[in-house]
């Protein structure tokens, strides 16, 4: 039998959860979830920056495979911070076939964030990626897994090949995975392949295997995954429409609402009762960020509530505090907005946006901004021949764009979420005409509620006082199970802190 969280922190954006963060939730034991989403790049502008507190150099003592590490730290790191005027360092954008140097970031930099969340209690702790940015997952899954992790959690797409990949790391073996290549035909060899005996130095690290949770939004999707996901799906986080991030595109034709953004129906709500008789855990997402909420949700017969928002705005998490601040002002007003852009992610799914002066959501701003794509992580890989693959991104220029077979009318109203979710955590990036790129916050619906986490006269609060509140109206002695082989999640005394 092995013991539940009520809680799952949700994997927001680009470093908002980070480890901070998710060590926080842990260290109470919840389950701190760490965002694995562009994680190497976040690493290379914490080493640039001076690495503040000399964190990274922690993580990066303790990575298994110490030349690795050297070579990273050697490559990035700036003694005492780079000038605000100079840009961050350029790397390489992800391929089908990366290069060794990129593998090796991508291992790093997850193993890195996953040490440092584990750090000061006995507790685990997750890992959250998107299925759409598929190109980086190998490396990353095995990275993090390196560090001990102990869930994964995936959704942005539907992750079959997910746990499949899990348990071939956990044997010490070679995975691949699919990747999604527009306009390949069958023969077309698309496959990613990642072998840890070509970076591993000596015999293979024994890696326990993370328990594996989808985040599906439908009752089919859920489905599918038990009957066709190629290893073990241990539990589900159902997402409704109005947590923040990308959400799933309605079912159905789409059609919009008189703002502009995608209407949901009855055809989007998930069926409880069938979730219950599939037999595994699940947890329900979105909107559920108050104790009403997680009692009603534990009294429904999930597990618990996975939360971002409240977590989003903590003390802990990489927001950057201006912006933290500015919004929660709002909350406490009763002000704030979000809206769900059907345009502006180039993946094609909504995307929720909180209404800001200044930064991306801002009209002018956005016309402002000089269209450059040099990240890429939401690059939509396509086929150029029979063996040739390319890459390109409705949000980078037009021109470039439809040279490389996309049509014109994909590109209006798309927004470059990877330079503006670096900016969202205090690492834009500085152009030649010393502009930085703007910030583009996404959060839940529920923006106005996280007021409530507030006391008078305090401008902050801790993700440990979130925890306290959400578990206010819940029996948190009452242990929640499922049937597993997996170690009991342990509620011993944390360790003092060494964080």
């Amino acid at each position: 039998m092995v013991q539940l969280p009520r809680i799952i922190q949700g994997g927001m954006g680009v470093g908002v959860s980070n480890w901070r963060l998710a060590q926080a939730v842990s260290r109470l034991g919840q389950l701190g979830v760490v965002s694995g989403t562009a994680i190497d790049q976040v690493l290379v502008r914490r080493l640039a920056d001076g690495d503040k507190g000399g964190y990274m150099r922690r993580g990066l003592d303790a990575f298994p495979f110490p030349d690795m590490a050297k070579r990273i730290w050697n490559d990035y790191f700036v003694p005492g911070g780079k000038s605000p005027e100079t840009p961050y360092p350029a790397t390489q954008m992800h391929q089908r076939r990366d290069s060794r140097n990129l593998i090796e970031l991508l291992m790093v930099s997850n193993f890195v964030e996953v040490f440092l969340a584990r750090q000061g209690h006995l507790n685990k702790v997750g890992v959250n990626f998107l299925e759409k940015v598929q190109l980086p997952h190998l490396a990353s899954i095995y990275g993090a897994m390196l560090a001990g992790v102990g869930y994964v959690l995936m959704g942005a797409g539907i992750p079959l090949h997910i746990p499949g990949v899990i348990d071939n790391f956990a044997a010490g073996k070679a995975a691949e995975y699919k990747l999604a290549v527009t306009g390949a035909v069958p023969t077309q060899d698309t496959m990613m392949r990642f072998d840890p005996a070509d970076y591993v130095d000596g015999p293979l690290p024994v890696l326990d295997r993370p328990r594996f949770l989808a985040i599906v939004s439908s009752n089919t999707l859920a489905t599918t995954m038990l009957r066709r996901a190629t290893g073990p799906v241990d539990g589900f986080v159902i997402e409704t429409p109005i947590a923040g991030g990308h959400n799933a595109p309605p079912r159905g034709k789409l059609q919009l609402n008189e703002a502009g953004e995608p209407i949901y129906g009855e055809r989007d709500k998930v069926n409880l009762a069938e979730m219950r008789e599939l037999g595994v855990p699940f947890w329900l997402a979105g909107g559920y960020g108050n104790a009403d909420k997680v009692k009603e949700a534990v009294e429904q017969g999930a597990a618990g509530v996975q939360v971002g928002t409240a977590f989003a705005f903590s003390e802990e998490s990489g927001m950057r505090t201006d912006l933290k601040r500015t919004l929660l002002a709002q909350a406490t007003a009763g002000t704030g907005k979000v809206f769900t852009d059907p345009l502006a992610s180039p993946t094609g799914f909504p995307f929720k946006v909180a209404q800001l002066a200044g930064s991306y959501s801002d009209e002018e701003v956005a016309q402002a901004r000089t269209r450059v794509c040099d990240l890429g992580y939401l690059r939509e890989p396509y086929a150029i021949d029979e063996q040739k693959i390319g890459y390109r991104c409705s949000a980078e220029p037009v021109a470039n764009y439809v040279a490389k077979g996309g049509k014109i009318e994909d590109t209006v109203g798309r927004k470059c979420l990877c330079n503006a979710l670096m900016a969202n955590i205090g690492h834009a990036q500085t152009r030649k005409d010393g502009t930085a790129e703007p910030p583009l916050v996404t959060i839940g619906d529920d923006l106005n509620t996280a007021a409530h986490f507030l006391n008078p006269e305090r401008e902050s609060y801790s993700a440990a006082e979130v925890v306290r509140e959400l578990l206010s109206k819940v029996d948190v002695e009452q242990a929640v199970t499922a049937p597993s082989k997996v170690e009991v999640l342990s509620m011993e005394p944390v360790l003092a802190a060494t964080a």
